[in-house]
């Protein structure tokens, strides 16, 4: 057993665990915002519907999203001590700013909005809501900031063998992170918007199936209603057709913008992490050609055993340098850059353990990032093209009786969530072997910084301290993913209802103002 690799698996489970409830909190919070404000400015029963529905789904994804993230800090001072050691003096800014000022802004606000239902006025229950959205996208501003820090560190001073944030200004406005925002909250919009195609999906084929809505001669939708459940009357026809319709538009400027924006990012990759950018396409030779598919071992570490099956000619030049004719360096080239620059060998220093004096490998594993560039796009396209699937199908009022098409709208959801999942694993291992990836701009500079991630790991830890807490962690995040899938999946089926227990009064006779509304909604 070797620490660091079990060290390396545990960080990577539990955040692309944790990963999978953020974008969602972050989409489908300013979804539900905008339903609000709807809601607010026209006074029309079908937007509070959808407010509280996707509301309640919200709030569960948010709490799930806050119990799997405190996990992350901890294991930098507990299993990546080294790494807390030499970048603290830069990466704990962000982090505390994220803490202590757009989490304590999130949470606060969100409380109100829970707890604020007929105790606040409506213009103050919706500035609420739109505080802790806001605080949500700041809170992923400053974690990215970290992030994009170690992918391009900028605004320090080496000081006895430490960085040390100089200008502060160069560390907020890392270009890396200007780009990364904004195609990471763009792909969180795509989740959301997924999600509500999804789920809507279900409910008007459900309406369909239940003999509650019919489709006349023209093929127009006759929206109909069952007395005898709550909410399921000509309103809740209306909450799912226009849920469904603001989930594909969402769904297909989302990926018109991360389009734009992952453009922009694999320009500065290419500039900045050129050996993440040429293992991404398996561009083994210097050229201009992209490689659409490679075949062979796209493991191995000098490309003798991969070969183009087919090729874009110049398209690799224009994803790095918007023409098509600049010849790219490939991953061979760039291995003797990488060892003039940074070294061959390991330096012989005891925190590397075992490692020291050993070749570096400066190639990350290909298979992850080659596939995991692909995966991607592919499934954000997919997305895009279910979404305008979905608005031709449904342009008279409706969705198509077909079981199969139905499962295959709420499979649909876990699309963006593959994508997201994927850009974040191409992103963070196509940087190794580094923790903290140098800066070309700074290359033979005094103040050049990187660190290699062998460096990094907690020398007083063992491999079965650390594979103990793996596997503690993993189950625990198992049954917690249960639990929230169960959660949404009885909320969803439920449908408003479940989210307005008024609604279950007045069927019952009662005039819908139960004084303890407010908790129900809640929990």
């Amino acid at each position: 057993m070797d620490a660091l690799e079990i060290a390396r698996w545990q960080f990577g489970i539990t955040t692309v665990y944790h990963f999978m409830m953020v974008p969602l909190t972050i989409g489908l919070g300013l979804v539900v915002a905008v339903m609000q404000t709807a809601w607010h400015r026209t006074g029309k029963t079908e937007y509070l519907r959808m407010t509280k529905f996707w509301g309640k789904l919200f709030l569960i994804n948010f709490i799930m999203g806050v119990a799997t993230g405190i996990v992350q800090e901890f294991q930098f001072g507990m299993a990546w001590s080294e790494y807390s050691r030499f970048v603290g003096d830069v990466f704990g800014a962000p982090l505390a700013m994220e803490a202590l000022l757009a989490f304590f802004v999130e949470s606060t606000f969100l409380g109100l909005w829970i707890f604020g239902w007929k105790l606040l006025r409506p213009g103050l229950h919706l500035t609420a809501l739109w505080c802790a959205v806001i605080g949500s996208a700041v809170s992923a501003y400053f974690i990215i900031v970290a992030n994009s820090w170690m992918q391009h560190p900028v605004g320090v001073t080496v000081v006895n063998g430490h960085p040390v944030m100089t200008d502060p200004w160069a560390v907020f406005t890392n270009n890396t992170a200007l780009v990364a925002v904004p195609h990471t909250l763009l792909g969180a919009l795509g989740v959301a918007g997924a999600f509500l195609l999804g789920i809507s999906w279900y409910h008007l084929w459900q309406r369909r199936k239940d003999g509650i809505d019919t489709v006349g001669a023209d093929g127009r939708v006759i929206p109909g209603q069952n007395p005898e459940l709550p909410g399921r009357d000509r309103t809740d026809h209306r909450v799912w057709l226009r849920s469904l319709r603001i989930g594909a538009v969402v769904a297909m400027i989302s990926f018109a913008g991360t389009s734009i924006t992952g453009d922009i990012q694999g320009k500065l990759m290419f500039e900045q992490q050129p050996m993440k950018m040429a293992a991404a396409e398996a561009a083994c030779h210097d050229g201009t050609s992209f490689s659409v598919l490679s075949v062979g071992d796209v493991g191995s570490k000098d490309c003798s055993n991969v070969a183009a099956v087919i090729e874009i000619p110049g398209l690799l030049s224009f994803l790095a340098k918007g023409d098509f004719t600049t010849n790219v360096k490939g991953v061979n080239s760039l291995q003797d850059q990488y060892k003039k620059a940074y070294g061959a060998n390991v330096p012989n220093n005891p925190i590397y353990g075992d490692r020291a004096g050993q070749p570096v490998q400066y190639v990350p594993v290909m298979e992850v990032t080659y596939w995991g560039f692909r995966m991607m796009i592919g499934f954000g396209g997919l997305a895009a093209l279910a979404a305008a699937v979905a608005l031709y199908l449904t342009r008279k009022g409706t969705v198509p009786q077909a079981r199969w098409l139905m499962r295959l709208a709420v499979i649909g959801i876990l699309a963006p969530f593959g994508a997201n999942a994927a850009g974040w694993i191409f992103t963070e291992m196509g940087r190794q072997p580094f923790v903290v990836a140098p800066n070309p701009a700074m290359a033979g500079s005094v103040d050049q910084v990187f660190m290699f991630t062998a460096a990094a790991v907690s020398p007083g830890v063992s491999a079965g301290e650390i594979l103990t807490s793996l596997i503690v962690l993993t189950l625990i995040y198992a049954a917690l993913m249960v639990v929230e899938v169960r959660l949404l999946w009885r909320y969803t089926r439920g449908g408003v209802a479940s989210a307005m227990p008024e609604l279950a009064e007045k069927h019952d006779g009662g005039e819908g103002t139960q004084s303890d509304d407010v908790l129900a909604f809640a929990y």
